[in-house]
């Protein structure tokens, strides 16, 4: 089984803005480990919701708290962990087979999330103790 660490990794996009304001730039297969071919946003969520509570997979995911703040809390079977997403130059990869859990948005809270894969609700694993049977052998 793989490490936390070598499941996830924190990314730090450049800010190539100027006196004119902030402007940060995210390409796939480059700033983000893999070609995007889903993106969705979560916005409105107060500080008690939790989404997430899944794993995926076949799915990768980069998520950037482009406006606002929130908690992301990874785990593996064997190890968590839990990243706070407070910049909107920051992005949190997850490999798949991550379970995730995203939590304590803030009011403005809008939380960008990018993905190698399309829906495909047949991916998801949404039982906690059904993830632990599948990845921990």
């Amino acid at each position: 089984m793989e490490k936390l660490e070598d499941q996830i990794r924190i990314l730090d996009f450049p800010d190539l803005g100027d006196e004119r304001g902030n402007l940060v730039v995210v390409e796939g297969g480059s700033a983000i480990p893999f070609d995007i071919k889903r993106i969705f946003y979560i916005y409105g969520s107060d500080s008690e919701v939790v989404r997430g509570s899944h794993a995926n997979l076949r799915s990768e995911f980069v998520m950037i708290n482009v406006a606002g703040t929130s908690k992301v809390k990874v785990d593996n079977g064997i190890e968590s962990r839990i990243i706070e997403l407070d910049r909107p130059r920051m992005g949190l990869y997850l490999k798949n087979n991550v379970w995730k859990e995203m939590y304590d948005f803030s009011p403005d809270s809008v939380l960008l999330v990018l993905s190698n894969e399309h829906y495909d609700p047949e991916e998801y694993i949404r039982d906690y103790e059904t993830y632990l049977k599948t990845v921990i052998k």
